[in-house]
């Protein structure tokens, strides 16, 4: 990362005055989230991806969930107030949200949607979500996340 590149998640968390640390790693299209966490040299339950999602109703929510786990849907609905919700299609990613797949955050979307981050993150003092791009990561307190995007602890997992 040059010293002066920012992403435009970075831009949002300055412009709120939100602590930050950033980070970068060489990406490589095959990479689970748990390589990424060991490239970071962080615990996978402290490195968190983001998931859009689409409710029975047509409404979009965004799902923050440690990399190693998986989103169950049911209780994803449930957090929602949704009888049900499906992952959105890849190809769907960039236009609504702005983000290419692998580098979705659920900081800075083109739109504000409805955010809920697994329980698990809480009593964390840091968390790793992604900065935008895919290959930087942020590192900030849940409850800093919470501020930024409006969002809610839930059981997601």
């Amino acid at each position: 990362m040059k010293p002066n590149e920012k992403t435009n998640v970075m831009r949002v968390l300055d412009q709120k005055k939100v602590a930050y640390e950033s980070h970068s790693y060489t990406p490589d299209a095959t990479m689970t989230g748990e390589e990424i966490a060991a490239l970071l040299g962080e615990d996978p339950a402290h490195v968190f991806k983001t998931l859009v999602t689409r409710g029975k109703t047509g409404q979009y929510y965004v799902f923050v969930v440690p990399v190693a786990a998986e989103l169950e849907l049911k209780k994803a609905a449930k957090a929602a107030g949704e009888k049900s919700i499906e992952m959105i299609k890849q190809k769907e990613l960039l236009p609504l949200t702005g983000y290419v797949h692998g580098g979705c955050s659920p900081i800075g979307m083109k739109k504000a949607f409805k955010t809920f981050i697994h329980e698990t993150a809480e009593p964390l003092e840091k968390m790793f979500v992604s900065a935008g791009k895919v290959g930087f990561q942020v590192e900030l307190s849940p409850q800093d996340l919470i501020k930024t995007v409006g969002c809610g602890f839930a059981d997601l997992v």
